[in-house]
């Protein structure tokens, strides 16, 4: 994906739309006791929960885990306020492989 390496946008700090300088961020990775992986662990039987938490009952169901992963991850684009000198980022990440500054 190719982005401009200047653009211009609304400032939250100015409140004006001002030039912004673009830079992109590595994305850092959840950590493993996000709230996504509680609730799968409390629905594995684990961490919560009576009796023998879900084991010996039954055979392992393999359908309900979470299989491969995703080609791309979200871009993480900061903008930098040229006139005041602050950064803010942007709402929506865009699933894009490379992100390209011309």
């Amino acid at each position: 994906m190719k982005r401009p390496k200047t653009t211009k946008r609304l400032c939250p700090h100015c409140k004006k739309h001002t030039e912004h300088k673009i830079t992109q961020n590595k994305k850092k990775n959840a950590s493993s006791l996000s709230y996504g992986s509680k609730v799968r662990a409390r629905r594995r039987g684990k961490a919560r929960g009576f009796g023998n938490r879900g084991r010996y009952s039954k055979p392992a169901v393999s359908k309900f885990k979470m299989t491969g992963k995703k080609s791309t991850k979200k871009t993480d684009l900061r903008y930098e306020c040229k006139e005041c000198k602050k950064s803010h980022m942007q709402s929506k990440g865009i699933r894009a492989k490379r992100v390209e500054f011309t």
